[in-house]
Formats: structure tokens, C-alpha cells, sequence
């Protein structure tokens, strides 16, 4: 029981018997007082806060964290524009996690498939300059993830291995702010007058365009580029930082290609990999 709750109902109920009772009597001023202090209490009852864990006023309050938390992200904002059904479900799962006492990264953690692989299905109809901008949000992300740790960097490109980082908490406001308005408006003009469609031509040609690429790699890093692709690998034989290098070097040298082959690329790749990536459970 929430004894704070039953206090504050208490007085309420005693002030206004004790105006009752003044009203017999006919003491006028003093029924204004008692009244107005009765207000004053019944004011100060914020239901939603005293109300045991599980209540309805336990929901609404959810209800409104997670709908502030949505005018400061961008990213949600255009889902509950093109996808309200997706929307829906990601706030009824938050709502949800929240309940069972989940953290704030566990919740993320828990709505980033989603967010992502509708991101990811964007970023192939986005036009080429905002495919490019997306990457060098992601990549600007990573080197100062890297400066943190090499493990924060590590987590930050394969969250599916050993669990996801908040880059909201490591990095600074105005990265991850930057970061999410990029996804953001990326998102929007993929479904604008100068969104993209990739053709089987393009993806050909983005392959062929990649292989110089990849033989770069190779040249510098030698076989250590396999594990790009096998991240897991890598985490056992403590090559985190070596993998991060590996993937940092790639898209920069992508990202020095003509804006035409580099958004090609990025799409292909990035598809390639939401593709073959396992998903990996919140923690209960």
C-alpha cells in the first residue's frame, strides 16, 4: 500500500469535515480557510506518482516519458509519420519493458532491430548524398567511440556479439544529436520527389567497384579482413581494436569514391549485412 497516498486522502477527507462541521456553526471565514486548504492538498495528490507500481496512473505517466522522449528524436518522429502501425508497436513495447523494470538500454537495445532494419530498407530508395551523409554520421560515431575504448567501439559496429552501447551516454550531445537528425532526414527524402531506385545493374557495378576497395584492405591488413565479417572471431582473439581499424579504413576509402559508386556501395553493403546479421535478446 502507498501510505503517502493514504495520508494525503486522509487530511483531504478530515479538512472537509471540518468545514462541515463550521457550515452548522455559520462560521463563514473560517469555511473559506479549510476549504482552500483542502484544495491545496487535493492539488498536491499527483496520482499518477503516488499510485502503486502496475496502475493505470503508472501508465499514463509511461505514456508521456515516451512521448517527450519522441519530440527529442528525430528518428521517431518520421516513423510515426510513414509507419504509425510500426510506431504503435514500438511505444506499446516500450511501455511494456518499462513495467518490468527494464533499463533505458535494454529498451533500446530491444526497439533498434526495428528502428534499424526500417532504416536500412530506406537507406537503398535514399538519394545518393543523403546515403553518404548517413555513413559519415555512422563513421564520425565510431572514431570517437574507438577514442573511448576499443570495446565501446566494438560494441557500437556489432551490438549483436556482445551487446549494444549507448552512444548517447559515451558521445557527445551534438554527435548524437547530429547523428539522429542525419538518419532522419535521410529516411524522409527516401520517400521524397528525389528518392533513389537501385537497379541489378547497379548492384553489379557497385561489387565491380568494390573489389579494388577490398584488395586495398587486404594489401594493408592482410587476412585480419576476414574479421570484418566474423566478428565473433574477432572477439576471441581480442582483435577489437584491429577490427574497428579495419572497418574505419574501408569506408573512408568508399566514402573517397565518386558520390554515384560510394552510395551504391553503401547500400549494397549495408543491406548485405542487416541481412546476415543475428539478433541478439535483451537480457532478462
Amino acid at each position: 500500500m502507498n501510505w503517502l497516498y493514504v495520508i494525503l486522502a486522509v487530511y483531504i477527507v478530515a479538512a472537509l469535515l471540518i468545514a462541515l462541521a463550521l457550515l452548522r456553526k455559520k462560521r463563514w471565514p473560517w469555511v473559506v480557510v479549510v476549504l482552500a486548504a483542502a484544495f491545496v492538498l487535493w492539488k498536491s495528490l499527483d496520482l499518477p506518482r503516488f499510485l502503486p507500481p502496475g496502475s493505470g496512473g503508472d501508465v499514463q505517466s509511461e505514456q508521456a516519458a515516451f512521448d517527450v522522449e519522441v519530440a527529442h528524436h528525430p528518428v521517431l518522429q518520421v516513423i510515426r509519420e510513414q509507419e504509425p502501425a510500426l510506431f504503435e508497436q514500438l511505444r506499446k513495447r516500450a511501455l511494456v519493458l518499462e513495467q518490468e523494470g527494464r533499463s533505458g538500454e535494454q529498451i533500446v537495445a530491444a526497439l533498434q532491430p526495428q528502428i534499424a532494419a526500417l532504416q536500412v530498407k530506406r537507406l537503398q530508395s535514399a538519394p545518393d548524398a543523403s546515403v553518404i551523409r548517413y555513413m559519415q554520421a555512422n563513421m564520425q560515431q565510431t572514431v570517437l567511440m574507438q577514442k573511448e575504448s576499443d570495446d565501446a567501439c566494438f560494441r557500437f559496429l556489432f551490438p549483436a556479439v556482445r551487446g549494444s552501447v549507448n552512444a548517447a551516454e559515451l558521445l557527445p550531445e551534438e554527435v548524437s544529436a547530429h547523428r539522429m537528425q542525419v538518419d532522419a532526414e535521410m529516411m524522409r527524402a527516401a520517400v521524397g520527389p528525389e528518392s533513389h531506385t537501385m537497379t541489378d545493374e547497379e548492384r553489379t557495378q557497385a561489387q565491380k567497384d568494390f573489389l579494388p576497395v577490398l584488395q586495398a584492405l587486404v594489401n594493408e591488413y592482410g587476412r585480419d579482413v576476414e574479421l570484418i565479417s566474423k566478428p565473433q572471431q574477432a572477439q576471441n582473439l581480442q582483435q577489437e581494436g584491429k577490427v574497428c581499424n579495419i572497418v574505419q579504413t574501408l569506408w573512408r576509402r568508399v566514402l573517397a569514391l565518386p558520390a554515384p559508386k560510394a552510395a551504391s556501395i553503401i547500400r549494397l553493403s549495408v543491406a548485405l549485412e542487416e541481412m546476415n546479421t543475428p539478433r541478439r535478446q535483451v537480457a532478462p
